[in-house]
C-alpha cells in the first residue's frame, strides 16, 4: 500500500509542528542508517532544531567530522554537483510543475481541436473559430491525414495471400472423373470379364451379365 503523498506546507499549529519534527527526525536518521549500512557508504546527518540547544549528530561526532572533512577535500564543482537548499528545491519542484502544466495543456488543446474536427465531419461551420483555432485545427487534420496515409502504406505493402486449393476436394474431383471413365467405359466395352482401374492401384473385377441375369447394373431395391 502506497502512503498518502503529504503536503508540502508550514504546520501553523505548534504542537502538530514539533511532533511532526520528532516524527521526521526518527525517520531520517533511520533511512541514514540504513544507506549507510546497505550501500556501504560513510554518511551523517547533522540537525539543528529550535527545540534543541544542540544539533543532533549521526552516527557521532567524530564519525560526522571525518565524513565532512571528506567531503572537504573534493572539488568545489564535485561537492556543489547535486546540493540543494530550499531554495533550489522549491526551484526545481516549480520547474518541474510547468512543465507538467504544458504538457497537459497541450493534451487538452489536442482533444479540443479533435472534437471541434469531428463536430465539422459531421456539418458544424467554423464561424465560432478564431485564428488560433483554425491553425490548431490544421494541425490536428495534417496528423489524422499523415497517420491515415501511414496505414494505406502499410496495408498496401504487406504480401497477398497464397489461395490454395484443399487436398481433399482435388482428391475427390480427382475420383469423380475415374468412376465417369470406368461407367462409359464399361457400357462401351462389355465382355466377359472387365479389369477398370481407378489410378490408385486398385482393381475392380466385373463378371458377365448374360440374358438370364438382371441387366440392371445395381440389382437393389433403392434402384429399381
Amino acid at each position: 500500500m502506497t502512503r498518502k503523498k503529504v503536503k508540502l506546507a508550514f504546520i501553523t499549529n505548534d504542537s502538530a509542528r514539533k511532533a511532526t519534527f520528532k516524527k521526521r527526525k526518527k525517520g531520517l536518521m533511520k533511512k541514514v542508517s540504513e544507506l549507510s549500512t546497505l550501500c556501504g557508504i560513510d554518511a551523517c546527518a547533522i540537525i539543528y532544531s529550535p527545540y534543541e540547544n544542540q544539533p543532533e549528530v549521526w552516527p557521532n561526532t567524530m564519525g560526522a567530522q571525518r565524513v565532512l572533512a571528506e567531503f572537504k577535500r573534493m572539488p568545489e564543482m564535485e561537492q556543489s554537483k547535486k546540493m540543494v537548499n530550499q531554495e533550489s528545491f522549491i526551484r526545481q519542484r516549480i520547474a518541474k510543475a510547468s512543465e507538467q502544466l504544458k504538457k497537459q495543456s497541450k493534451e487538452n488543446r489536442e482533444k479540443e481541436m479533435t472534437e471541434v474536427m469531428y463536430k465539422c465531419l459531421a456539418g458544424k461551420g467554423l464561424q465560432n473559430l478564431n485564428l488560433g483555432d483554425l491553425n490548431d485545427l490544421d494541425w490536428i487534420v495534417d496528423q489524422n491525414l499523415k497517420e491515415i496515409n501511414k496505414r494505406i502504406v502499410s496495408q498496401a505493402a504487406a504480401p497477398p495471400l497464397v489461395e490454395q486449393n484443399p487436398v481433399v476436394e482435388l482428391g475427390l474431383e480427382r475420383m469423380q472423373r475415374t468412376q465417369t471413365e470406368w461407367f462409359n467405359d464399361w457400357i462401351n466395352n462389355n465382355t466377359s470379364e472387365h479389369q477398370i482401374e481407378f489410378g490408385h492401384g486398385d482393381e475392380i473385377i466385373m463378371p458377365n451379365f448374360s440374358d438370364n441375369h438382371n441387366t440392371s447394373v445395381w440389382p437393389n431395391a433403392f434402384f429399381p
